[in-house]
């Protein structure tokens, strides 16, 4: 880690790394079902964000808000149709993702792009045994012979600690841990717990050492030990391959451990982009102080919950950021302030030298182009 601008580990801008993937002004619109002649649904509306080497950007929000339609859009994952492109653009170390072809995603997914799904045991393919799942990611990006694929399979597992058991119980004996390992190849999902069926999720997403892992909720339906083993799994395979990992998740305790910045979405864009801690300490906009309100406190006694609807409902809320107002489609019409473009009412604005707020492009804001959001930071270890 280089020399920290300050003590919350900033690194010096001057020190900067290229971007391994960059989001600029995506959206993605998908055709409306039950109304075919009406308007299309916008699932992204112009989201921007960055990721670098060794560093984990969480995305945040609620359901429907963008978050796995941003990444699936990365991987070209979106089914076209219904799905859309509109505008903007995905690139990977400068490459132009979203207008490759099929033949040349293949090479990228998986190969320098991986992602975990939510769901291990539907994400796993119940009838095709877990060494068939993982050679066949493999075999498609390496160069490889079936004994050398094998092996690689092999390493994938050992690498996020399946074989654990196994070397307990034949620590006396290489060859039949050596057996041991390739018959655990031929074994089926479900006679894994949720836990380890994430571990073999992981192990298929590594197995060919991408620069971007894209980690959709890794730890849904997990208890918080199992939760807590795939997260630190995760950091040390970080720390060792020098990946971004883009975490997708619901959980703000698991952003407050992991993340290095963090990237809050609302209805398909985004509302803040900071540093974690500064995020923690001080959310700016609305949404977001909604999001930290709604969590139960340890020695709170409270009769009734604090909602995020309390918050983003309070006109005050929204005076707090001098010269701006955050930005928000459920906000009263009275409330709202004269716009200068009213057929885009949103920017994405840089209120900070490291804070970006989603905000209403009112006059003073219509003329100024902030730079898109671009975080070389890492928490300090």
């Amino acid at each position: 880690m280089s020399v920290q601008a300050r003590t919350k580990g900033f690194l010096d801008a001057s020190k900067a790394t290229v971007p391994l993937l960059s989001v600029s002004d995506l959206a993605v619109s998908f055709d409306n079902a039950s109304n075919p002649g009406g308007p299309r649904i916008q699932a992204v509306a112009g989201v921007n964000m960055t990721l670098f080497p060794r560093q984990t950007l969480a995305v945040v929000g609620e359901s429907g808000c963008g978050k796995s339609v941003t990444a699936m859009s990365a991987m070209q994952l979106i089914p076209r149709p219904p799905g859309r492109f509109d505008r903007g653009s995905i690139r990977l170390e400068g490459r132009e993702l979203l207008t490759l072809p099929e033949h040349e995603m293949l090479k990228v997914r998986g190969g320098e792009i991986a992602m975990i799904f939510q769901e291990p045991m539907t994400s796993l393919n119940p009838v095709y045994s877990i060494g068939d799942q993982i050679l066949e990611a493999i075999l498609l990006h390496q160069r490889l012979e079936m004994t050398q694929a094998i092996e690689r399979a092999i390493g994938a597992l050992d690498e996020v600690g399946i074989y654990n058991r196994l070397k307990e119980r034949f620590k006396a004996d290489a060859l039949a841990l050596a057996q041991g390992k390739r018959d655990l190849l031929d074994e089926y999902p479900h006679r894994f717990s949720g836990g380890m069926r994430q571990r073999v999720m992981i192990a298929m997403a590594l197995a060919c050492q991408p620069k971007v892992l894209l980690a959709d909720e890794p730890t849904t339906a997990l208890d918080v030990t199992i939760q807590a083993q795939i997260l630190d799994l995760l950091r040390q395979l970080q720390r060792d391959r020098g990946m971004g990992i883009m975490l997708i998740t619901h959980n703000l305790g698991v952003v407050a451990e992991n993340a290095d910045v963090v990237c809050v979405m609302y209805a398909g864009r985004v509302v803040e982009y900071a540093p974690v801690f500064d995020l923690f300490e001080n959310p700016m906009h609305p949404y977001t102080r909604g999001l930290f309100s709604s969590i139960p406190g340890l020695h709170d006694m409270r009769s009734r919950l604090t909602t995020v609807e309390d918050v983003t409902n309070d006109p005050a809320e929204f005076r707090r950021v001098p010269g701006v107002v955050p930005w928000w489609p459920h906000m009263d019409a009275a409330a709202r302030p004269a716009l200068a473009d009213a057929r885009e009412p949103y920017i994405l604005h840089q209120i900070g030298p490291q804070r970006w707020l989603g905000c209403w492009r009112t006059p003073d804001l219509a003329g100024h182009a902030s730079p898109p959001p671009s975080l070389d930071y890492r928490r300090p270890d």
